[in-house]
């Protein structure tokens, strides 16, 4: 009898081995399969997939380092929605966010992911005042107790923090003042313009710290794009890739030519893809100064951001905008009057005050 209980306990035993070697396996089916870094171009005005909408603004997919992180959100949250499906891209699973800044072709089609993923987190510029929300002491205004309470803000006994409202109440937003790290490798940096017409604008770039160095994505790099290069240069001096806005749509030539040169020559900038308000004689003078490791990044595209960056999705893709691409550019840009003449703080590119 005894002998009989001993095999089944063995047995009992046995069967729990297989069945938690089992269900081991069964999890290990079920985790994510991981990717090779890269950044998908879901907002832009020039690109090759018939599938998408071209608009004026900048949204990419940046999944490295094991996150997903959607930076900026484009102008318009239809479009957004369409070029996402075309491209099969699940926004709904997003680590976080990043709004870089207030202009409304970066922020404009945040309300579809905020519709799909009421709590996920996002990242904006601090302001005071700013459309992202804010707060301040009630310290930073004088105040005169020789006045009647009714003549006084809050009776003359105002809270210790002052709330304002946001564009997105509810949402959860977590403001960055100054450059922070938000994830292991994973680093925003936070800079102000100094540029006419966009003074005091604050924004954000995501720097990335991989085995092959920097990979920074910028949305209209209004601080300057040297500036921003400069800052990441802090976190590791070998700049691995650099892709989004550059904001020199209406920028002079020697102008261009100094920020190619300095990309090049100073900072050694390993690859660049250049997209949104870069401009079209800037993308001429990148592909010039940087040759073969000029990077095509129209909408639609797939950068591989690894060590040998490339554009996944079109392999065959020229290092070239097409004419195609020239005048949907064109068209698009055209939409607001004099931009050329008044720079892009105006009509759809206006900044939201």
């Amino acid at each position: 009898m005894r002998a009989t209980h001993l095999s089944v306990l063995a047995a009992f035993g046995s069967a729990l081995i297989l069945a938690s070697c089992a269900a081991t396996e069964s999890r290990a089916a079920a985790a994510p399969v991981p990717v090779s870094p890269r950044i998908t171009v879901l907002y832009d005005a020039f690109g090759k997939d018939s599938m998408m909408t071209k608009d004026w603004g900048y949204a990419a997919l940046v999944e490295i380092s094991g996150k997903r992180i959607l930076f900026d959100t484009g102008d318009n949250p239809e479009i957004l929605a369409k070029n996402a499906k075309a491209k099969g891209v699940d926004l709904t699973k997003l680590d976080f966010v990043v709004l870089s800044h207030r202009h409304g072709d970066h922020i404009g089609g945040f309300t579809f992911i905020r519709n799909m993923n009421p709590r996920v987190k996002v990242y904006a510029p601090k302001e005071n005042f700013g459309v992202f929300g804010s707060d301040l002491p009630s310290t930073f205004y004088r105040k005169d107790a020789s006045l009647p309470a009714e003549m006084r803000y809050y009776s003359g006994m105002p809270p210790e923090t002052m709330k304002f409202g946001t564009a997105f109440p509810g949402a959860n937003v977590e403001l960055i003042d100054k450059t922070t790290e938000v994830a292991p490798g994973i680093t925003l940096i936070a800079l102000i313009s100094d540029a006419p017409g966009t003074r005091e604008l604050k924004e954000l770039s995501l720097a990335i710290n991989t085995a092959e160095g920097i990979v920074l994505v910028v949305g209209c790099a209004h601080p300057g794009i040297e500036s921003i290069v400069a800052e990441a240069a802090k976190i590791n001096p070998h700049i691995h890739f650099i892709a989004g806005g550059f904001h020199l749509v209406v920028a002079q030539d020697p102008a261009i030519e100094k920020v190619a040169t300095s990309l090049h020559d100073t900072y050694h900038v390993d690859y660049i893809a250049p997209g949104h308000c870069t401009g079209e004689p800037t993308f001429t003078a990148l592909q010039k100064t940087f040759g073969a490791r000029y990077v095509y990044a129209g909408l639609g595209t797939t950068l591989g951001v690894g060590a040998n960056p490339r554009a996944e999705s079109d392999p065959k893709a020229s290092r070239n905008l097409s004419e195609g691409d020239l005048r949907s550019y064109r068209a698009l840009l055209a939409q607001s009057d004099d931009f050329e003449e008044r720079g892009p703080e105006v009509g759809r590119f206006a900044q939201v005050q």
